[in-house]
C-alpha cells in the first residue's frame, strides 16, 4: 500500500474515531437524563420528562377483539391509528361478540373461522405481534377467552375449581348398622357468580355443567350426634369404613346420629364472557397441579405460535380482576391446612353443614382458619406459579390483584406489572379497589401504578363520551395515585371505513375507537396524558402528612399528589369538579421558586405572586371548569424584581368574531351537500335542516374578520383565540397557520403576533361533535337491521340479533337515510339529543 494511501486511510479512521467519540458522548448525556426504577425507565430531569414523555408515560389499551369478528388488515390499521395517536401498548381480549353484560352472539357471523384458541386465530395473533414488533409497540393479550379469570377448554372437571359436598343419613345407634351412604347431590347447574350464553338452548344461564353430574371424590365419613353443639370427642372418623360403593359397617352407640358423607366436587364455573365454542372451566387456584397445567397449556401455545417474537412482539400475559367466585375445597387441601394451621381439620368438617363444634367461638375460628388457608394457597400456589413461569419465559406478568379470596399485600409483590380499575359512573370518578391496591403497590415499593381507565356503563357511554368530559375523571386518578392509564376500551374494527361507528363491545366501556368522530382530534388529550404520566412516573411518591393544604370559598374540588426526588418537587393539582373557581393552595416547601407548567399548553414558566410562612409557601390559584397544573420546585427564590408581575393574565376583550360563518358539513354521513351560512353560532340541533340536526362528524366553519384592535395592543401582551363554548372539540387555522386542537377549558389558543392582520385574516375551525346524534337520527328512519333487546339491565341498549344480508353482501342500505352502523344500539328515535357545535361567542383577547 502506498504512503498516499495509508495516509487517507487514517484520514478517515481518525474522521470515524471522532465520529465514534461524539456519538459516545451524546449516547451518554442521554443516559444521564434517564434513571432505572423497579419497573420503568423514567427521566431524571422533570422538565425532559415533561417535554418528552419517555415509552412507559405513553398510556396502553384493553384491546377487544369481538367473537370471530377479525380482520388481517384491520389488525393493522388499528395498530398504526394508537401508534398515530400516541399509545405505546395493547392487551388483547378475545371475547363473545356481544357483552351485554354476559356473553352474547350475532347471528350469521361473515367470519365463522375465527374461534379463539384455534389455528385460524392464533394465526391472526401472531400477525398482531408482528405488526407491533415493527411498530415498536407492546402486546399482551389475556390468558384464556374472555376476561375472567384463568381456564379454558383444555381444563377438566378434575383440575377445575372445587367445592365440597355432602349428603346425611340420620340413624338411631345402640346396634350394628349396615347402610349405604348416598353420594352428596349437587345442583347440576354451574356454581358461578354470573350466567353465561348457552349456545345449545340460546339462553343465558348458569348451564348445567355434566362434571357435576359424574365428577366426585370423597373427603371424609363422619357419624356426629344429632342435634346440638358437639364435641370433638363425640364425633367418630367413619372414612375408613366406607367401602367406594358407600356401604357402610358401623357398630353405633345408642343414641340418634347423623352420618356425614363429605366430598368435593367441581364447581363447574365457567370463564366469561367468551365466545360460546371457546368457553371452559375454570382452574382450581389452590392446586399447583392445576395451575401448572393451565399456565403450562397457555405458554406452550404462545410459544408455538409467537415463540421467536417473545420480549419484542409478544411481551405480557394478563390475569384481569377476579369474579370467579369462592372455592371451598382443593384436593390437597387436609395436608395444606395441616402444615399451615396446625390441626385436622377432618372433624370441622361438620361446620360445613350447618354444625357447631365445640363452641361457637371454636367453629368461628375453624371458619377463619379455612379462610386464610385459601388465601395462603392462593399467593403460594396460585400468583407464585403463575409468576414464577411466566418470569421463565420472559413474559411479563399483568394483573388486577383484588376481587379474590386472597390478602392484596401478599400478592402484590409477585406481579410483575399491577393493574388496578376506575369508572365513569355518573360522569364523575369511581374507583374500584384502586386506593388498597395503591397502598399495597406502595408497600411494596411499585413506582408504577397502571389502572383499567374510564371504564363505563350505559348510562354515562353512549357514544356521548368527549375529551372535555373525560378529563376530570382522569385527574382524579392521577390525584389518587395512577400514573399510566390502560384504557377500557379499543375495539378491533374488522369492517370498511364506511361502517362506523363499527365493532363494539356490547353495553361496555368508554368508547375509544379508531372510528370514534373525535379519535384523530383527540392526539391532544394523549399528549396530555403522556406529560401528566411521566411527571408522575418521575421521582417518588411522597407520603409526609399534611404536605398540601388547599381553601376555596367556591364549589370547585382542588385534588393533589406530590412526588420529590433530591431537591425538586412537584405537585399535580386539579380542579376536578367541571366549575370554575380559585383557590389558595398551600405547599410545605420553603425558600423555593415556585413555577407553574400546564400540561395542556406544555408550556413552563415561573410563578411572581406567592407567600412564605410557617414553612409553607402559598399561593392563589385560578382554576378554569376541570382545570390542572403542575406546580414545581426545583430552583432557589428568584429576584424581588419578578414579584411585580402577575401569576396570571388578565383577560381583555379586544373583538368579538360576530357575523356569518360559512360551515361546511360531510354529505357521507347525512349533512348538506353544500356549505351551509350561520347567521350566527347555534346549536346544531336546534337547526330546522335534519343533516344538521342528527349530524355527527367534523364540519368545518370559515370565515374573513378584521381585527384593527389588535393593533394598539403592547408588546407584552399575549394575544388569544378564545372560542367560548364548543361541543366537542375544535382545531384552529389562522391565516394558513395551524393553532392546534383545543379540547378543554380554558378554550382558547395563543395566536402568534406577527400572524394576525389589521384586515383580511381567514379563520377555519373544524368542530367535531359525538356519534349520538346521528345514531338518533337513524333511527327516524326505517330499519334494516334486527335488534335483541337488553333482558338484564334496563334501558341499557339493545344487540344486534344477526347480521344483515345488505352488509354480508355488501349491498347498498334498505333505509337510505340510515347511515351509522354498529353492533350495539343505545338509543330510540326520541332519544335527547347531545349539545353539538360551535356556540362560541368567538372572540379576540388579550392576556397581560
Amino acid at each position: 500500500m502506498s504512503s498516499n494511501n495509508v495516509l487517507s486511510v487514517k484520514k478517515h479512521i481518525s474522521s470515524y474515531l471522532a465520529i465514534l467519540t461524539c456519538f459516545i458522548m451524546l449516547l451518554g448525556t442521554a443516559q444521564a437524563q434517564y434513571k432505572k426504577s423497579p419497573d420503568a425507565t423514567i427521566f431524571t430531569s422533570p422538565e425532559m420528562a415533561f417535554l418528552h414523555p419517555p415509552a412507559t408515560a405513553k398510556p396502553g389499551v384493553l384491546w377487544m377483539w369481538m367473537g370471530t369478528n377479525m380482520s388481517k388488515s384491520n389488525i393493522t390499521k388499528d395498530l398504526e391509528a394508537l401508534k398515530e395517536e400516541g399509545f405505546s401498548r395493547t392487551t388483547m381480549f378475545s371475547l363473545a361478540d356481544v357483552v351485554n353484560p354476559w356473553s352474547a352472539i350475532i347471528g350469521k357471523t361473515p367470519t365463522p373461522q375465527y374461534i379463539s384458541w384455534t389455528e385460524p386465530w392464533w394465526k391472526l395473533v401472531r400477525f398482531a405481534a408482528q405488526e407491533s414488533k415493527r411498530l415498536g409497540m407492546d402486546f399482551g393479550m389475556f390468558n384464556g377467552s374472555g376476561y375472567e379469570s384463568s381456564g379454558g377448554p383444555w381444563i377438566t372437571p378434575e383440575l377445575s375449581m372445587q367445592e365440597i359436598c355432602w349428603s346425611s343419613t340420620p340413624v338411631s345407634g345402640g346396634n350394628n348398622l349396615l347402610i349405604k351412604l348416598e353420594k352428596p347431590a349437587v345442583d347440576p347447574r354451574a356454581n358461578m357468580p354470573f350466567p353465561v350464553f348457552n349456545l345449545e338452548n340460546g339462553l343465558t344461564e348458569k348451564p348445567v355443567i355434566p362434571g357435576r353430574k359424574n365428577y366426585y371424590k370423597d373427603i371424609a365419613v363422619l357419624a356426629l350426634p344429632a342435634s346440638g353443639i358437639v364435641h370433638l370427642n363425640e364425633i367418630y372418623d367413619l372414612t375408613d369404613r366406607m367401602q367406594p360403593d358407600g356401604k357402610l359397617d358401623w357398630n353405633a352407640p345408642a343414641g340418634d346420629w347423623t352420618i356425614y358423607r363429605f366430598g368435593h366436587t367441581t364447581m363447574g364455573a365457567l370463564i366469561q364472557p367468551a365466545h360460546p365454542k371457546a368457553v371452559g372451566l375454570e382452574c382450581d387456584k389452590m392446586s399447583e397441579a392445576a395451575v401448572s397445567f393451565h399456565i403450562d397449556h397457555i405458554i406452550n401455545e404462545i410459544k408455538k405460535h409467537l415463540g421467536d417474537l417473545i420480549g419484542t412482539g409478544f411481551t405480557h400475559v394478563h390475569f384481569d380482576s377476579y369474579e370467579a367466585g369462592e372455592p371451598t375445597w382443593t384436593p390437597k387441601m387436609k395436608a395444606e391446612f395441616l402444615k399451615r394451621r396446625g390441626y385436622d381439620l377432618t372433624p370441622y368438617l361438620a361446620t360445613f353443614a350447618g354444625r357447631i363444634i365445640n363452641s361457637r367461638q371454636d367453629s368461628l375460628r375453624f371458619k377463619n382458619d379455612f379462610d386464610a388457608t385459601i388465601k395462603d394457597l392462593y399467593r403460594d400456589i396460585y400468583y407464585t406459579t403463575i409468576s414464577k413461569k411466566l418470569k421463565a419465559t420472559h413474559l411479563t406478568f399483568l394483573s388486577e390483584p383484588y376481587g379474590g379470596p386472597w390478602r392484596q399485600e401478599d400478592v402484590i409483590p409477585l406481579v410483575h406489572h399491577v393493574m388496578t380499575e376506575f369508572w365513569t359512573e355518573k360522569g364523575v370518578y369511581a374507583p374500584y379497589e384502586l386506593d388498597p391496591t395503591v397502598a399495597a403497590l406502595r408497600k411494596s415499593d411499585h413506582n408504577l401504578i397502571e389502572s383499567e381507565a374510564f371504564t363505563g356503563q350505559p348510562a354515562d357511554s353512549k357514544w356521548s363520551e368527549n375529551p372535555a368530559w373525560l378529563k376530570p375523571i382522569g385527574d382524579a386518578a392521577f390525584c389518587a395515585g395512577v400514573n399510566r392509564m390502560v384504557l377500557h376500551r379499543f375495539v378491533h374494527q374488522p369492517w370498511d371505513e364506511h361502517y362506523k361507528p363499527g365493532n363494539s363491545m356490547g353495553q361496555w366501556g368508554t368508547h375509544f375507537d379508531r372510528t370514534q368522530t373525535w379519535w384523530k382530534p383527540a392526539k391532544a388529550m394523549v399528549a396530555y396524558w403522556q406529560r401528566c404520566q411521566a411527571l408522575l412516573q418521575w421521582g417518588r411518591f411522597t407520603t409526609a402528612e399534611n404536605d398540601f393544604a388547599v381553601t376555596t370559598n367556591d364549589s370547585i374540588k382542588v385534588k393533589s399528589i406530590h412526588r420529590r426526588d433530591d431537591n425538586t418537587d412537584i405537585y399535580f393539582v386539579a380542579n376536578t369538579a367541571r366549575e370554575a373557581g380559585s383557590a389558595q393552595c398551600r405547599f410545605k416547601i420553603a425558600g423555593m421558586q415556585p413555577e407553574l407548567w400546564d400540561p395542556v399548553t406544555s408550556t413552563m414558566r415561573p410563578l411572581p405572586q406567592f407567600e412564605i410562612a410557617n414553612g409553607f409557601t402559598a399561593v392563589n390559584l385560578p382554576f378554569d371548569k376541570a382545570q390542572s397544573f403542575f406546580v414545581v420546585f426545583r430552583k432557589k427564590l428568584m429576584s424581588s424584581a419578578l414579584a411585580k408581575k402577575s401569576n396570571f393574565s388578565t383577560i381583555k376583550d379586544l373583538a368579538n368574531i360576530d357575523g356569518a360563518w360559512q360551515v361546511k358539513f360531510d354529505a357521507a354521513w347525512g349533512g348538506p351537500a353544500k356549505p351551509v351560512e350561520f347567521t350566527a353560532l347555534q346549536d346544531w340541533t336546534y337547526n330546522a335542516d335534519e343533516g344538521i340536526k342528527y349530524y355527527s362528524g367534523t364540519a368545518v366553519y370559515t370565515k374573513t374578520f378584521d381585527a384593527p384592535a389588535v393593533q394598539s395592543v403592547g408588546n407584552k401582551s399575549t394575544i388569544y383565540l378564545d372560542l367560548g363554548l364548543v361541543n366537542h372539540i375544535a382545531r384552529v387555522l389562522l391565516n394558513g397557520k395551524d393553532l392546534g386542537v383545543i379540547w378543554t377549558a380554558p378554550w382558547r389558543t395563543r395566536i402568534p403576533s406577527a400572524l394576525l392582520k389589521k384586515q383580511g385574516n381567514q379563520l377555519v375551525i373544524e368542530v367535531t361533535n359525538v356519534w349520538a346524534n346521528r345514531l338518533i337520527g337513524d333511527e327516524q328512519q326505517p330499519a334494516d337491521c334486527e335488534w335483541l333487546p337488553n333482558q338484564y339491565f334496563y334501558n341499557s341498549g339493545y344487540q344486534l340479533k344477526e347480521f344483515p344480508d345488505w352488509f354480508l353482501n355488501k349491498q347498498p342500505r334498505p333505509s337510505k337515510k340510515r347511515y351509522c352502523f354498529t353492533t350495539w344500539n343505545y338509543f330510540d328515535k326520541d332519544a335527547p339529543l347531545v349539545s353539538s357545535g360551535l356556540i362560541g361567542p368567538v372572540r379576540i383577547v388579550a392576556g397581560e
